[in-house]
């Protein structure tokens, strides 16, 4: 009756999805795609009217539990937060993480559901933990289509599973197709089960276990799965199910159709061994029930089904009459006092006329409406400005709350403590500092850890962890291979789970690995499951200044377009750094933590309340106080920033120097625009390219601030080249912002000002 925009469904499917539901079990996680509509029915985890709510995409998360109406259908989830946003016992329901569109991006989360289980079972200072465990023994299930399997993060996790030995179960539902593109475009030998043969375990080598079955064998379907289960859960080891011989009589959604594409010999083919047709043939030979009681038994399922979708729609319809009528009433109150009557008669009758109204229809004709009568004043028309009002504040939550947590446990409520140093306090290098944290970090909850590349053995590249892998052993502090979009999935996952990782990316430039899966499924975690679930994960890396095209990069701005719904935070020192880990593990939100590179050796004082003191996230520091400028910097341009004022206050000029700190959230208190009030002069500074976060910056200051009503000249941004950094101190020097370009540029901007007092030097 094209009620829904779009529909994507799992025909085909259905029976393997019966068997693998069977051995699923209360603790159990899945991490699928858009296909597992039959899963979800038959774990009592989606009803047949839940289905048709999301469909229909119902805002109110008791008729559509997964997303709230965010989500087009396929794409399911459980609620595993209760009202406050603290995790329910997960130990006693069957759980679904939150289904994301890009395939095969369910992989890097569910390789970290399974490495939980192994955490939970093999750290026994979790085994009191039993909300979220029951010492280790649930399995963490993938689903996945064949075609997907191409993908990179597929075989990343794979690999990764196979050595580290967790109970992931992957299923591969395999319909010979990826839409329109057959097999032989997708896998090598035209089978992912015959080309991850090499993965199959012997007796002398870990590895997975490698299953094949038919999609449309029942029974052999219920033995695979019965043992699939048994390997993993009691052994911790991978199990890949390829489920073969699949169809998919829907084609890819209902924006295709698969006769384009397919043959009449594959066509025949399907119909004859659909899964279905097939188990109905099995249940009246094997089961011996006749065929007239499967047919009112298929009656009735189709009755069934069409009262759901007829009462989903009208609790869709119902949930919005209120308003639409509300409306009418308020649009035909202002026409009888309005010369513009005709007019809005006219947009009244229309709207009265939609079929199917949906919220955006009374917005819109009210907007018109009220532009008819923009020079009229009476009650009428307040009335209705005051129904825009409200719909508009109540549409804000329905599409756009829960970016970030709205818990008691958000970040930005965590209050601060300021650190506090003994008057003997040594100064050590900057990397003692994060290793004397992440020292007392461990050691106060076990439920933290942290994985990365050369983070276990030799304590990571730059010290942060040097000893604490012995300290406190390997499940705590662990190397990983390089492959930074898991070791971010491994975070992500145990982190659902109810645990604390810190994820490790080694250098910052090597991000792009893992920024799809960031931005993709962690950022936007609260925001796509309407406050369902959480993943309070921590990355951490390093960057900015180094040597070289791979090692000195800040793509800022490329991050904060990509990962709005975590926080970035950008600390000065190592100092700031902790501050900012303190602040972060007593909150449930996830956040990257970018440490300066060059700032590992330098000095600083040692605080005595090191695993206390906590940085706020989104307020600015003042490091220098003055009155002709205001300068806004971050991370390692904040001693690039004070050297330049130096040498500008000998000229005369007074710089005011501010360190962002982080720039998601960004100053939330509005302060820098109090120190332009002062200056009237702003200069954004930092070392991403022209236009990245220097003009983010701008755009918060500028105009969210309302900055432009004090200045006197034009703002300036100061950033690195558009190129990538060069290498070594010369290349480092004419590729990023040095002291003498960022006193010229000032200058430049007083001498505009002030040409007499500042006359030009070069």
């Amino acid at each position: 009756m094209g009620k829904a925009k779009f529909g994507i469904f799992g025909d085909g499917k259905e029976v393997a999805q019966l068997a693998m539901a069977k051995v699923f079990k209360n603790g159990d996680f899945r991490s699928g795609y858009y296909r597992d509509q039959t899963f979800m029915f038959a774990i009592g985890q989606l009803s047949l009217q839940q289905y048709f709510a999301q469909l229909y995409a119902h805002t109110d998360i008791e008729a559509e539990p997964a997303s709230g109406g965010r989500l087009m259908n396929g794409h399911f989830a459980t609620r595993m937060l209760d009202d406050q946003g603290k995790l329910k016992n997960l130990t006693e329901s069957k759980n679904s993480s939150a289904d994301i569109s890009p395939t095969a991006g369910q992989m890097p989360r569910l390789l970290g559901m399974a490495y939980a289980s192994k955490l939970f079972r093999n750290n026994k200072a979790l085994h009191s933990f039993t909300n979220l465990s029951v010492n280790g023994n649930e399995i963490a299930f993938g689903t996945i289509g064949n075609a997907s399997t191409s993908e990179g993060m597929f075989y990343e996790a794979m690999n990764a599973a196979g050595v580290l030995q967790v109970p992931m179960l992957m299923s591969v539902w395999d319909d010979a197709y990826g839409i329109s593109v057959p097999q032989e475009y997708h896998t090598t030998k035209g089978s992912i089960s015959k080309t991850l043969a090499g993965l199959q375990r012997n007796e002398r080598e870990k590895g997975f276990e490698i299953i094949n079955v038919k999609g449309w064998d029942y029974p052999a379907l219920v033995e695979a799965y019965l043992r699939a289960e048994k390997i993993c859960r009691e052994e911790h080891v991978p199990v890949l199910v390829h489920v073969d011989e699949v169809t998919q009589p829907q084609g890819h959604s209902t924006s295709g159709s698969h006769e384009r594409y397919k043959s009449k010999e594959r066509l025949a083919w399907e119909a004859e061994h659909d899964c279905l047709r097939k188990m109905r043939e099995w249940i009246i030979d094997e089961v011996n029930i006749l065929p007239d009681e499967l047919d009112d038994i298929e009656v009735e399922a189709r009755k069934v089904a069409k009262e759901a979708k007829e009462k989903s729609w009208r609790a869709f319809n119902e949930s919005m009459q209120a308003d639409f009528k509300e409306a009418l009433s308020l649009l035909k109150e202002l026409s009888s006092s309005t010369v513009a009557s005709n007019e809005l008669n006219a947009l009244t009758e229309a709207l009265e006329k939609t079929q199917n109204p949906i919220r955006l229809d009374g917005i819109k004709t009210v907007k018109k409406a009220l532009r008819l009568v923009r020079n009229e004043s009476n009650a009428a028309k307040t009335n209705l400005i005051n129904w825009l009002k409200r719909v508009e504040e109540e549409n804000e939550k329905r599409y756009s709350s829960y970016l970030l947590s709205e818990s008691e446990e958000a970040a930005l409520k965590v209050e601060e403590i300021k650190p506090s140093y003994k008057e003997d306090a040594p100064e050590v290098d900057g990397r003692e500092v994060m290793q004397a944290f992440f020292d007392i970090a461990l050691a106060r909850d076990p439920l933290v850890f942290a994985i990365g590349e050369d983070v276990g053995k030799i304590g990571d590249v730059n010290q942060g962890f040097a000893g604490l892998q012995e300290k406190y052993g390997e499940l705590r502090v662990t190397d990983t291979g390089i492959r930074e979009c898991t070791i971010i999935g491994q975070g992500i996952g145990a982190a659902l789970r109810g645990m604390r990782p810190i994820t490790e990316i080694q250098y910052l430039d090597y991000l792009l690995y893992a920024l799809q899966i960031m931005s993709d499924d962690l950022a936007c975690l609260q925001y796509r499951t309407k406050g369902g679930q959480k993943a309070p994960l921590i990355i951490r890396t390093r960057g900015h200044r180094l040597e070289g095209v791979w090692h000195s990069g800040s793509p800022i701005g490329m991050m904060l377009h990509s990962l709005r719904g975590m926080h970035v935070l950008t600390p000065r020192n190592m100092t700031q750094a902790a501050g900012f880990y303190n602040t972060l593990l007593q909150s449930d939100e996830p956040a990257i933590i970018i440490e300066c590179l060059n700032g590992y050796r330098l000095k600083e004082k040692m605080p005595s309340n090191l695993g206390e003191y906590t940085v706020p996230l989104g307020v600015p520091e003042i490091l220098r106080e003055g009155s002709d400028v205001t300068i806004v910097t971050y991370g390692s341009m904040c001693r690039v920033i004070l050297d330049a004022a130096q040498e500008l206050d000998k000229v005369g000029i007074s710089c005011e120097v501010i360190d962002a700190q982080s720039l998601l959230p960004f100053d939330v208190h509005h302060s820098i625009v109090e120190s332009v009030r002062k200056t009237n002069r702003l200069v954004l500074a930092d070392e991403d390219v022209p236009g990245g976060a220097s003009a983010y910056m701008m755009q918060k200051v500028v105009e969210e601030q309302g900055a432009y009503r004090y200045l006197d000249s034009q703002p300036l941004t100061i950033a690195a080249k558009e190129h990538r950094p060069a290498y070594a101190s010369d290349g480092d020097y004419f590729s990023k912002p040095n002291p003498e370009t960022v006193f010229d540029k000032i200058y430049a901007m007083m001498q505009e000002a002030e040409p007499e007092r500042f006359p030009a030097i070069y």
